[in-house]
């Protein structure tokens, strides 16, 4: 599989760069936000690794820009950033999933694998018994057939993992999922992920499918537990 890495700070990149294609992957590396768009779209990656703090252009706004322009690989996102809103900000530009910096070389090869498995193979319950399975709730529809969630019959800019995340609520209307049953639903068993990162995905879907994301009509906290769709 092909991976750009989009890099500017050239130790990191290096480093990256050997890693990845010592576990077999094809690695381009590019250290400037303002050929990113460019080469992500001339070529057929199939995941993308874009620090956010970037020359000339940040990752920010490249993700959103490659989410504009239809673009569907995986984007992960590396940040120095710590604080809560930025991270649900670049997950609310499009990115698949983010990786703090520091972090070590193994975590970021099981984020890889985990993007890039939820991508390529998608679990079975994901996919509609039937050729016109539409959950619909409020003004809004996930079409099952095409993977896609549509607002006010308009298709909405979603991330593979929020698609995902989603499914696994319309699965579960009325039900209480932990945190631990929602990490094996999306991110499936064995996979490193902490409890912010799937709250950060939830206050991302919430701005997408509720008309108040700060008084949720849907997707509801179960304080201290989890999340119960309504709806």
């Amino acid at each position: 599989m092909k991976i750009l890495v989009v890099e500017d700070e050239p130790g990191i990149a290096f480093t990256l760069e050997s890693d990845l294609e010592t576990e077999g992957y094809q690695v381009e590396v590019l250290a400037d936000g303002a050929t990113a768009v460019p080469r992500a779209l001339a070529e057929n990656f199939d995941l993308i690794l874009l620090d956010v703090m970037l020359p000339h252009k940040d990752g920010f706004e490249i993700c959103r820009e490659l989410r504009h322009r239809g673009l569907k690989v995986p984007i992960i996102l590396l940040t120095a950033r710590t604080l809560e809103a930025e991270k649900v900000m670049g997950l609310d530009t499009g990115a698949d999933d983010y990786v703090t910096k520091p972090f070590s070389p193994r975590e970021l090869r099981a984020r890889i694998r985990a993007v890039l498995r939820r991508v390529t193979d998608p679990p079975a319950d994901d996919v509609a018994s039937n050729g016109d399975d539409v959950h619909r709730f409020g003004a809004c529809e996930l079409d099952m057939t095409r993977f896609e969630l549509r607002r006010n019959g308009k298709s909405v800019e979603t991330t593979a993992t929020e698609l995902k995340l989603l499914a696994a609520f319309m699965r579960n209307r009325g039900r209480m999922l932990t945190r631990e049953r929602l990490l094996d639903e999306v991110w499936g068993t064995g996979i490193a992920v902490t409890d912010r990162v799937i709250d950060n995905h939830v206050v991302s879907l919430r701005r997408k499918i509720e008309e108040d994301p700060i008084v949720p009509r849907y997707l509801i906290s179960v304080r201290g537990v989890g999340y119960r769709f309504d709806g």
